[in-house]
């Protein structure tokens, strides 16, 4: 039989060397508790990557980050309750790789098996207000104990846990002191855990801008003086994807909001413009609305308003200062009256849906005079 040339044999070893897919020893990442875990460029359909479990994902902020997760090859683990919830998330990721669960808060087999082969948990869950089925103590304190001892009893590799702002055991609101002994019931079983506090969220879903908007939101307590730093949902969302990789983050606690302060009344100037309207409230006086609040929670099974919600009103947000923010994670966050026009658009009548945003159509306006004013 002929034999190759010899610069054709001399090349051969090499192109199949090539053609083998070699790993670099950088490619592997050891985890904090000594896990191996193969990184990739990213990307939908990368093998590899981490496994990591989202409670809460159905929610307003979960969405963004199981999409940021899934996009880069990660396998997700979403835990729900109610099959309706969940559908959207299933295309964020490749096939196979965003994985549903059905849970139950109050299970704990069903909260373990969710956990055992992940190397991180997020805990998103959170509650505006009590139902009949699970109070604000419930949720936020008793579920976040079943869920760090199962992240503890399977020795995953990280825990992070969103709270909230104001986060305070011994406020006079109950959802900021159950949302404050969370925090500590996760660092007195998982001493790690990363604590995340965001500020007021807006976003698509969110219970700011939409909630200013609508037509039922009418009543108030406290004319809506409340301040605080709303911060973008999808800053959050980066924020979070960022500590996946970052364990210096562990043990850490971080406080995340805006670049501005507002008062809710400051808000609801900035949505009635853009959307050509005014929504007028009305200011009912704390003794006689927290009561009635209570009361419409209790007898009707949707969500219109709380006794909590109104207490919450009377809370300014108040900033850690021994926490870290988004400078330490590299984020600039925005501010959200770059964001009215996008989110509040459909809230506009047919006569104005087309028109650019407020802010652009004022400054129009100004040139408008000026120009005029310039010719005199």
């Amino acid at each position: 039989m002929a034999s190759l040339p010899t610069a054709v044999r001399s090349t051969t070893p090499k192109l199949v060397k090539s053609a083998i897919q070699r790993r670099a020893i950088s490619d592997v990442h050891i985890t904090r508790t000594g896990k191996p875990i193969i990184r990739t460029q990213g990307g939908r359909s990368a093998l590899g990557g981490h496994t990591a479990t989202v409670f809460g994902a159905t929610g307003q902020l979960g969405r963004y980050i199981v999409n940021r997760l899934a996009r880069q090859g990660c396998t997700v683990i979403v835990p729900y309750r109610e099959e309706m919830t969940k559908r959207h998330l299933k295309v964020t990721g490749d096939l196979g790789r965003v994985v549903m669960m059905e849970y139950d808060l109050r299970n704990t087999q069903s909260i373990e098996e969710s956990v055992r082969h992940s190397d991180v948990v997020y805990n998103l869950i959170g509650r505006n207000y009590p139902t009949k089925n699970f109070t604000l103590e419930d949720v936020h304190v008793e579920g976040t104990e079943r869920i760090v001892e199962a992240v503890a009893k399977y020795d995953v590799d990280r825990y992070i846990h969103v709270s909230s702002y104001n986060a305070d055991p011994e406020s006079s609101s109950e959802f900021f002191s159950t949302k404050g002994r969370s925090e500590r019931v996760a660092r007195s079983i998982y001493p790690e855990t990363t604590i995340v506090r965001p500020a007021p969220m807006f976003g698509f879903e969110d219970r700011l801008l939409l909630k200013l908007a609508s037509v039922v939101n009418f009543i108030t307590s406290n004319n809506m003086k409340e301040r605080y730093w709303p911060v973008h949902v999808i800053d959050v969302g980066e924020a979070l994807e960022k500590m996946l990789d970052d364990d210096s983050t562990a043990s850490q606690t971080f406080e995340l909001y805006g670049p501005k302060n507002y008062s809710t009344a400051e808000i609801a100037e900035l949505v009635d413009r853009e959307i050509f309207k005014k929504r007028r409230h009305i200011n009912i006086p704390k003794p006689i609305l927290k009561p009635i609040a209570g009361l419409l929670n209790k007898v009707l099974w949707w969500d219109i308003m709380s006794a909590d919600e109104v207490e919450r009103e009377f809370h300014d947000q108040i900033i850690d200062e021994t926490a870290k923010t988004f400078k330490d994670l590299g984020i600039e966050p925005t501010d959200i009256s770059k964001w009215t026009y996008h989110y509040l658009q459909g809230f506009r009548s047919s006569t104005f849906y087309d028109l650019p945003p407020a802010t652009e159509k004022e400054k129009a306006e100004d040139k408008k005079y000026i120009h005029v004013l310039d010719e005199l």
